[in-house]
């Protein structure tokens, strides 16, 4: 890769960038120095890097944001308009070689995420964000091999799409090997195809990979994460990919369906993904990230499949307002096709909270809640333009047309008790009047990092200081964390135990300095960190409704088969054990316990073998 990178903000004059003066920048990258500019070029100057073996050379750009001109040698050799798709150049390369990119921030409605005030201006600059490289081969090479994997009656086939260029005409054929991901050793299935292509030509030789009892690839705790590798062979040339097989379904209720078996998802959204995410989003036990409203680096997708994360992805398109059905549409295919080989995609959303129903919170009172039904009466959104983009999205993933508020009639909700109205405890009455609830697609509340004061001069992107301040009450840290754990932790609670199929917090980590993330933008935990991966736990017993009185013990499993075991519980001198049988992916209510009015926490235990989980419940 090239390693000395300069960079300018420039005009849109047309034609290659020429800016008077350029800086020094870090390429990938987002400089901070540009941020708030509309259009900015980067350029390099790398030598030859062919050795004796090679004749050509491959440029491979990944993660331009969002709109982009390449410049090879003064060539306008690549033009690019999504993020999510790698632009790959052969070339014959000079002794010396300039490149020049010009980044633009989008022009219309689909620059997601990035396109709002929810990420810092610093981490939204035009740029090369995910990777740069140059690399020699001989002449033909193989450009790319793109895989699609599918079920069929008699097993699975791999539909391999292997894109290789030549400066001379080719007539030949390719070897295509076959074998599970991670094995050094083993020849596999080996398989032929034919490719022709013209002299200077892009040629695509398409060829079905027939797998035999094939092994599946599987959500974490629900099997093995199963993955084949494909080696592309011509001539010298040589080039690999990796798949998995998984067929994903979505049920009735809306809810997935992965390999035949329902998968309860524990999911939470990311809003600037990055590797390191991932293991965070295990730590917090979660079986899903939602990539929200933004398209996610090649390597945070081979981190889920690694992991056995499912992976919900956003089209970039939130907020309110019109846009283009036609462009969505085609970035719908494109998006899907893109990152079809991964078996962790599951799910796309189309359109994001297209209301603002709620900007202002909403209090607790009767006549709060008069003003919730009235803001809700008011709302307007056509579901028609993002049901007809959701029509384009090809089969084989499930699709949340609308992830939106109370009024959106939407597939999966967007629901903030304790934040935008309310409290936690009209979560049930929210959902009752307004038949939501099978899919939420995002609940939470804000807080502030350890040593944020946001009367210092922070970033708050991404945080409403208004609605923290109604909420908390306090800038401190150690209340506001309190007040985001206990409000994350008792309304994941309160959807697992009801049932609902897919529960996905918001958010994993702050984008700015505060935020809805249970980490700080440092990946430093909060205190919610704990709580929401104690509600997370795939087997866990529940107290509903903790206080003195009556209340009903639930164990909620998502294990791949039956649990059987004891829960033992604890509360101000009195206690007792509950013998439990909880099927697959159920949740039974095991028993009433009486709670003393004494009591100053419940603490339940639940055993299943050599293995048990606790859960305390502060009264």
């Amino acid at each position: 890769m090239p390693s000395e990178w300069s960079g300018a903000a420039v005009d849109p004059d047309g034609g290659k960038p020429a800016p008077r003066e350029w800086h020094d920048v870090e390429v990938p990258g987002r400089p901070a120095e540009f941020a708030g500019e509309d259009r900015v070029a980067y350029r390099t100057v790398f030598e030859d890097p062919r050795g004796p073996d090679d004749a050509l050379a491959l440029l491979e750009l990944r993660g331009l944001y969002a709109d982009a001109d390449v410049w090879l040698n003064d060539e306008l050799v690549a033009e690019s308009d999504a993020v999510f798709e790698p632009v790959e150049v052969p070339f014959e390369p000079a002794d010396e070689n300039e490149l020049v990119v010009e980044c633009r921030a989008p022009e219309d409605r689909f620059g997601g995420i990035h396109a709002t005030d929810r990420i810092p201006e610093r981490e939204s600059v035009p740029g090369i964000w995910w990777g740069v490289d140059v690399t020699a081969h001989p002449d033909p090479f193989v450009v790319d091999v793109d895989l699609t994997p599918r079920v069929t009656d008699d097993g699975a086939v791999v539909d391999a799409a292997v894109e290789v260029y030549t400066t001379e005409p080719l007539d030949d054929r390719l070897t295509l090997t076959t074998k599970p991901a991670g094995e050094r050793r083993g020849r596999g299935m080996m398989d032929r195809a034919s490719v022709s292509a013209g002299a200077g030509e892009r040629a695509v030789a398409e060829h079905a990979i027939e797998i035999r009892d094939p092994s599946l690839w599987w959500p974490r705790e629900l099997g093995a994460q199963h993955r084949y590798e494909v080696r592309a062979k011509l001539d010298d040339a040589v080039r690999t990919a990796t798949t998995g097989i998984a067929t994903v379904e979505q049920t009735d209720e809306g809810g997935l369906r992965v390999n035949g078996e329902d998968v309860p998802v524990r999911g939470i959204a990311l809003q600037d993904a990055t590797v390191a995410d991932v293991e965070r989003a295990v730590e917090v036990n979660a079986n899903l990230v939602r990539a929200h409203a933004h398209a996610m680096p090649e390597a945070v997708y081979e981190a889920c499949d690694e992991a056995g994360l499912l992976v919900w992805q956003d089209l970039p398109l939130t907020g309110p307002g019109v846009f283009d059905i036609a462009r969505g549409q085609d970035l719908a295919e494109r998006l899907v096709r893109t990152d079809a080989h991964h078996p962790s995609l599951a799910a796309v959303g189309v359109h994001d909270e297209p209301t603002a129903t709620f900007a202002d919170r909403v209090g607790s009172g009767l006549v709060d809640r008069l003003r919730f039904r009235y803001r809700v009466w008011r709302s307007d959104y056509d579901w028609g333009p993002a049901e007809e983009v959701g029509e384009a999205v090809p089969d084989g993933v499930a699709v949340y047309t609308v992830v939106g508020e109370p009024g959106t009639d939407p597939d999966a909700a967007a629901l903030y008790p304790g934040w935008d109205y309310g409290g936690v405890e009209d979560l049930d009455w929210v959902r009752e009047r307004y038949d939501l609830g099978g899919v939420v697609g995002e609940f939470g509340a804000g807080a502030l990092p350890d040593g944020v004061d946001p009367d210092d001069d922070v970033d708050l992107a991404g945080f409403d200081a208004a609605k923290h301040d109604a909420v908390v009450g306090s800038d401190d840290p150690e209340a506001s964390q309190a007040y985001q754990a206990e409000l994350v932790r008792g309304i994941a609670e309160r959807l697992r135990t009801d049932g609902s199929s897919v529960v996905v917090a918001s958010a994993l980590r702050d984008a700015g300095d505060a935020g809805m993330g249970v980490y700080a933008r440092d990946g430093s935990p909060k205190a919610a960190v704990d709580s929401l991966a104690t509600a997370f736990e795939p087997v866990q017993a529940f107290l509903v409704g903790a206080s003195p009185g009556e209340c009903d013990v639930v164990v909620a499993n998502d294990a791949p088969e039956s649990i059987s075991g004891t829960v033992t519980w604890a509360a101000g001198g009195e206690g007792g054990e509950i013998d439990v049988t909880v099927d697959a992916g159920a949740r039974s209510a095991v028993e009433t316990v009486s709670v003393p009015k004494s009591a100053d926490s419940v603490d339940l235990t639940l055993r299943v073998g050599d293995a048990s989980v606790e859960n305390e419940y502060r009264l």
